[in-house]
């Protein structure tokens, strides 16, 4: 019963797993690049850096994407990063609100941010990029 679940909810748990970890890229880059620089060019780095371990975790563990050729490769990362990107919009109005407006910690406030973003990235990731 249970490694039935586990297979029928494989990329959920894969997405979570990889999410998780791409979320801790995430948040200690920008911890570690928040003291010296302004929040919101850590926040940009540290989506960079995250999002680009994301789409080879994304593609070979969660979502199993078989591209075939150069041209559906550059089309299937075009379209990951334009979600992300769409994604980081989010981002950076989430930060902005909680630091600018709210005053909030900066870190809380990027770890409550990536909880919103990793879910909407899941369903970018499933319905729009890795369609299985």
């Amino acid at each position: 019963m249970i490694i039935q679940l586990i297979k029928k909810y494989r990329s959920v748990i894969s997405y979570l797993v990889f999410g998780g970890l791409t979320t801790l890229i995430n948040i200690v880059t920008f911890a570690l690049l928040n003291p010296v620089m302004n929040y919101q060019v850590a926040n940009i780095i540290a989506w960079f850096l995250s999002v680009l371990f994301a789409y080879v975790t994304n593609k070979i563990w969660v979502f199993s994407s078989k591209t075939q050729g150069f041209t559906a490769l550059v089309k299937e990362m075009g379209s990951f990063f334009i979600f992300r990107g769409l994604s980081l919009i989010m981002d950076i109005f989430m930060m902005w609100l909680g630091i600018s407006i709210l005053h909030a910690n900066p870190v809380l406030t990027k770890i409550v941010d990536n909880v919103v973003v990793v879910i909407a990235n899941y369903f970018f990731s499933k319905w729009y990029i890795f369609k299985f």
